[in-house]
């Protein structure tokens, strides 16, 4: 039905109201319950306050034999020791390691097998069997030559002159790591891009340029954090030079829980705390370096312990902060 002109309807005869717009509500989520971790939790602070408390109370320990003993200088002499032996492997394992993994990654037949060879051989044999056969080399060879194959002699030297406790110490323990850096090595230039090879080839570089100064330090990126971490375990290996008669941190904690039975486990609880502090500088070192490595390779670099304290400390206070004004 057609409505007469002139007609006001109900919708227009109706007055507008404005009315104001509803405020929403704010509501709080909130975080999802987990009671097992909170249970994983407790008990493990019970199972940690157990433990502290037993190295407190326990009168086995002897806490002030501990404290006698820690900065004895016969303990740093051994300390000093097992530095220059940690130092000296390090080196000359990581130059061993480089030799290694170019012989292995050459077109040499010959070369690949004897670096393959040895790289098998030192991995496979303990490292304490090592350090006895070189302690007891001399018994194999009194004199060692430098000459022709099945010919004349052209330098001549008496074995048990030369070989002496750190000596030794330092060639065992530096034939085993250049067996284990010579994987890390070789891992590290085949992570290098083929195309950084191909690119150095086009422009016509020598080969040893091509490697030492464009795919060697590409490589060092994954290289050195690995060997870092490598040297954990040799600062942890020197302890074995004691058996050849070289007396390190633990070859003098040996000697002297020998000469006075008592301190046993004093002297072992020095040692232990020396070789945890070696480590963590070591790991503190590895850290660094990884963090620095990794710069173009991430888009931002890892916080440093002391950034990731900052930013505990400021999420904690905007916690407690929302909980209060809750």
């Amino acid at each position: 039905m057609s409505e007469p002109p002139g007609a006001v309807t109900l919708a227009e005869a109706a007055p507008v109201v404005d009315t104001p717009p509803r405020k929403p509500t704010a509501q709080r989520v909130q975080p999802l319950r987990r009671p097992g971790r909170w249970i994983a939790t407790a008990v493990v602070l019970v199972l940690v306050a157990q433990f502290a408390h037993g190295l407190v109370s326990n009168p086995f320990y002897q806490w002030d034999r501990f404290g006698y003993w820690f900065l004895r200088p016969v303990i740093l002499d051994g300390l000093l020791i097992t530095l220059e032996v940690a130092a000296y492997s390090a080196v000359l394992g990581l130059l061993g390691g480089i030799l290694l993994a170019v012989a292995r990654l050459s077109k040499s037949p010959v070369l690949r097998a004897v670096s393959w060879t040895y790289v098998w051989a030192l991995r496979s044999i303990p490292l304490i069997v090592v350090l006895l056969f070189l302690y007891n080399f001399s018994a194999l060879y009194q004199t060692l030559s430098v000459g022709v194959p099945f010919g004349p002699a052209f330098f001549r030297f008496d074995e048990s002159r030369l070989a002496t406790d750190m000596v030794i110490a330092v060639v065992g323990l530096s034939l085993n790591e250049a067996a284990y850096a010579a994987e890390v090595v070789r891992g590290g230039i085949l992570s290098v891009d083929q195309g950084q090879h191909e690119a150095a080839a086009a422009l016509g570089l020598p080969r040893g340029y091509q490697f030492w100064k464009i795919v060697f330090p590409q490589a060092l990126r994954s290289i050195t954090p690995n060997y870092v971490n490598q040297l954990i375990g040799l600062v942890k290996s020197t302890s074995l030079v004691f058996y050849v008669s070289l007396l390190d941190l633990f070859g003098t904690a040996q000697t002297m829980g020998s000469t006075y039975p008592g301190d046993i486990v004093p002297l072992l609880l020095v040692v232990t705390v020396w070789y945890l502090i070696l480590t963590s500088l070591v790991s503190v070192v590895q850290f660094y370096v990884e963090r620095y490595y990794a710069r173009g390779a991430t888009r931002s670099l890892p916080p440093t312990p002391l950034q990731k304290l900052r930013t505990g400390l400021t999420d904690l206070r905007a916690r407690i902060r929302r909980e209060a004004a809750v």
